[in-house]
């Protein structure tokens, strides 16, 4: 974990100096931001292997900082777990809409946020698109190796995990799977996440996919499923 390095913004010293001592105790480097102007500069220039990202910041605040990090290529795939006192599904649906990898409340156990870092950052063979020709079905094309979607040769710009739950059920069309089976498929066992998470992605990955994210069927009590063709 010595080469991991995690970038906190943070503007409460307090939180600042035991997130410090935790990460840098399990054996990551730390960046540290006080506000989103200060993060905005430093994600590029260091490139991180995780956001530690607070939603209660002067001037931009942690939602606003999350899209700009997800619109942006040089960091959208710059995994993000947000760590804040809102408590509230509204917040929580909010963050995984603009994309971030997970979400964990204050207070916090520091063991609970480690093993949720742990678990963003483990790249399981399940949750990483093995390299292999890409999928074509209609206009969209899936390419695995260069993890790219496109409709009628226009790149769409997806999530990291929008990606892996797209890649998952086209690998596999006609299969109706649960959403504890896509949990699984694409974060890995034992990963903490509500159900309604999974609901959120698929409706953001069918606004962004247009036409073709009718391809996405919901199986009423049960899950989703791919109908494209083999």
């Amino acid at each position: 974990m010595e080469d991991l390095q995690i970038l906190i913004v943070e503007d409460e010293e307090d939180i600042l100096d035991v997130l410090k001592y935790n990460l840098h105790k399990a054996g990551y480097r730390t960046l540290e931001a006080p506000n989103g102007e200060t993060a905005r500069n430093l994600i590029r220039e260091a490139s991180p292997d995780l956001v530690l990202l607070d939603l209660m910041l002067p001037g931009i605040n942690g939602l606003d900082l999350c899209r700009i990090f997800k619109k942006d290529e040089a960091t959208r795939n710059i995994p993000i777990v947000m760590l804040t006192a809102k408590s509230s599904e509204a917040d929580i649906v909010a963050g995984l809409e603009m994309g971030a990898e997970d979400y964990v409340v204050k207070p916090f156990s520091p063991r609970v946020l480690l093993a949720r870092i742990q678990t963003v950052l483990r790249r399981n063979p399940a949750s990483v698109p093995e390299p292999s020709s890409s999928l074509i079905f209609g206009s969209l094309e899936i390419h695995p190796g260069r993890h790219l979607v496109s409709i009628d040769g226009q790149q769409i710009p997806l999530t990291p995990t929008e990606f892996r739950i797209l890649h998952f059920l086209a690998r596999h069309p006609g299969w109706v799977y649960t959403r504890d089976q896509m949990i699984d498929a694409t974060h890995g066992e034992n990963y903490f996440v509500t159900d309604r998470a999974i609901d959120v992605q698929i409706v953001g990955l069918r606004k962004k996919l247009g036409e073709s994210g009718n391809l996405i069927e919901t199986v009423r009590g049960i899950g989703y499923r791919f109908q494209g063709q083999d």
